[in-house]
């Protein structure tokens, strides 16, 4: 079968745990993996895997730009911002897992078909991939919503370096997709991390204030999301189903993840990977036909 040949940039935990979920794709096949660091984990992965690697960056996808049509950035925010011009003069869809806020904010569940046509898409950030879509399924039932947080609590070690240096656009990254896909304008987001031993699993709390919410509707929608999520992140779930009290809605979801290169209880990086790779599938099985 046919596959469409992609780029990552990025040889940390998400550039590998995307490389371990591209071998198992049918549509992609990985045929540049390039960074900076020659002795990381990643690059001793796709040297027993036998994938064309480059400690050159996104050099090596300029001195070879027909390698791919499809470039994951899994950088940082800085460095997408230098990268994403180039990238976008050498024609390349690119799907950025930094909270950079350049291209058009993607969570597949609520906006995966309109994405495919643009040139840069944002994942937003992990935290995001987790709440905004229950965010938006509260808003979708009560668009009068007046307030919505929400505290992502990951283990301290699924925080690499990459993320730890990124805090503050991930909070600023979280909050604006919250206000964007669920039209809320008061918005907030917080993320803690947990150094407990054994490592948690990734926990997402959502509150927001309705006033007379329909709490039946709610329980609907936010299960009907979840099911949705989850064919393309099967450890996403539901912790604690929306409740009402005090004058506001509490509603919990974790991510437990698929172990394809990360420990399970690295969720928060699972579920950005898995949302990559769903849109990335997709446009190129549009490729694929269109062929």
């Amino acid at each position: 079968m046919k596959r469409i040949k992609v780029a990552i940039i990025g040889t940390g935990n998400i550039g590998s745990d995307l490389l371990m979920k591209i071998k198992k794709s049918e549509f992609l096949e990985c045929s540049m993996f390039t960074g900076v660091n020659p002795d990381s984990p990643g690059i001793r992965l796709a040297k027993e895997m036998g994938i064309p690697w480059s400690c050159n960056s996104i050099q090596a996808i300029e001195e070879n730009p027909g390698c791919c049509e499809i470039v994951f950035d899994a950088t940082s925010a800085q460095t997408h911002i230098y990268n994403a011009p180039i990238l976008k003069s050498l024609g390349k869809f690119t799907l950025d897992l930094t909270p950079a806020r350049i291209g058009k904010m993607c969570v597949p569940v609520i906006n995966l078909k309109e994405c495919i046509s643009e040139e840069n898409v944002n994942l937003v950030t992990c935290g995001g991939q987790a709440s905004v879509p229950i965010a938006y399924a509260i808003s979708q039932v009560h668009p009068e919503t007046s307030y919505i947080e929400i505290a992502a609590t990951i283990a301290s070690k699924s925080a690499g370096i990459g993320t730890r240096n990124n805090i503050d656009e991930f909070t600023q990254t979280t909050k604006e997709a919250l206000a964007h896909f669920s039209g809320v304008k008061n918005t907030k987001a917080i993320i803690i991390l947990n150094p407990a031993e054994p490592p948690i699993t990734m926990r997402n709390t959502i509150y927001a204030i309705v006033d007379n919410p329909d709490m039946e509707r709610i329980k609907l929608k936010v299960h009907e999301i979840e099911k949705q999520i989850q064919h393309y992140v099967p450890g996403y779930h539901v912790l604690l189903e929306p409740v009402y009290e005090n004058g506001r809605i509490t509603t919990s979801v974790g991510v437990l993840g698929s172990g394809d290169f990360l420990p399970a209880y690295a969720g928060n990086l699972d579920i950005i990977t898995c949302a990559a790779i769903k849109i990335a599938e997709e446009y190129a099985q549009e490729k694929l036909e269109a062929r």
